[in-house]
């Protein structure tokens, strides 16, 4: 009996990476910024503390009070365990935004008192410069409650709050927790047209042409993904206007009346010391 003899094949090794040890586990997640004591308050109860947190400052334009709210702010923070290199990586946004309202209102706020500089438009004088200095801690002061309270949220979680504690519409809730899902879509979709760009040679000139060009492609790319994620959604009966049941049971207890109860004291404290110290000034004023 003949027979035929094939060829040996090579042996592939598959190189993946190494299972993860516990402890190794809880390093990584020991890395993230955690906030102790956030973990057991419900999602929309920290919506709502920064709501009271921010809201008065919307109505006042004087320095003081934005400053005592942003150095009560980062006491809690630190207290809480957010490290200050998580609040830069967070915060880089807000830190760069802050500083470039404060010099617009330097150059076009409202004059008053002693004018240092002036050209065409631009005026520097005592006015502007007091309205820039508290313009600039507002917006610290109301951008890193909105930011710091969310580190660590769970979008599901949020929606299972809006729909269960907030009694929002089902409809806007799952939408609204379909859109959240889908900016890390967005985020892998930009590095991956830069990679795509780069490896055909086109990725290292023209930065301005090149971000024009890779946000429209994006712009057209969410605008399809939405509309799929929508037909789907509507075919899987999530636009049904039945009663709905969840899952995970979302409630509120003592640590979200704790947490709202620190949010107006916060609140109450930036208002009252500018009030005590003369410096309080609405903004329809």
């Amino acid at each position: 009996m003949t027979g035929r003899v094939g060829r040996a094949q090579p042996v592939t090794t598959i190189v993946g990476r190494p299972p993860i040890s516990p402890s190794e586990e809880g390093t990584d997640a020991s890395r993230r910024p955690r906030l102790r004591f956030l973990p057991r308050v419900n999602p929309v109860t920290r919506l709502a503390a920064a709501i009271l947190v921010t809201t008065p400052l919307l109505f006042t334009i004087d320095w003081l009070s934005a400053a005592i709210a942003l150095v009560l702010q980062l006491a809690l923070f630190l207290a809480a365990g957010v490290r200050p290199s998580a609040m830069l990586r967070r915060c880089w946004p807000i830190l760069v935004a802050a500083p470039l309202a404060g010099v617009s209102m330097l150059l076009y706020g409202r004059p008053a008192g002693t004018e240092y500089w002036s050209f065409w438009l631009a005026r520097i004088t005592d006015g502007s410069i007091e309205l820039a200095i508290a313009v600039t801690l507002r917006v610290l002061a109301i951008g890193l409650p909105a930011v710091l309270l969310f580190l660590d949220v769970d979008p599901t979680e949020l929606a299972d709050g809006l729909a269960q504690v907030w009694r929002l519409p089902s409809r806007f809730v799952l939408g609204a927790l379909a859109g959240a899902r889908l900016i890390g879509l967005f985020l892998d979709d930009w590095r991956a047209m830069a990679m795509s760009r780069r490896a055909r040679g086109i990725g290292d000139h023209g930065a301005v042409r090149r971000f024009a060009t890779m946000a429209f492609a994006l712009l057209v790319l969410a605008i399809r993904r939405g509309s799929k994620l929508a037909t789907a959604m509507e075919a899987r009966g999530f636009g049904a206007r039945t009663a709905r049941s969840w899952a995970r049971p979302s409630t509120v207890g003592a640590a979200d009346a704790v947490l709202l109860a620190i949010a107006l004291a916060v609140a109450a404290c930036a208002i009252g010391g500018a009030i005590l110290a003369g410096t309080f000034h609405p903004v329809w004023s």
